[in-house]
């Protein structure tokens, strides 16, 4: 897999996740805990997707 690849791979997780956290915090049933998971997941990504860009 190529690094751009990898990056555009990484790029629709963190996509994914911020509508993961949209959901989750318009949702009634869902705990601060589960939303604060998926932040933490959302800025892990956006963390590795930073280290790739300046790497290349």
């Amino acid at each position: 897999m190529s690094l751009s690849s990898h990056v555009e791979q990484l790029k629709k997780k963190h996509q994914d996740l911020s509508e993961q956290v949209e959901e989750a915090q318009r949702a009634p049933g869902t705990s601060d805990l589960e939303i604060a998971d998926l932040k933490k997941q959302k800025l892990r990504v956006k963390e590795e997707i930073e280290r790739l860009t300046e790497s290349a």
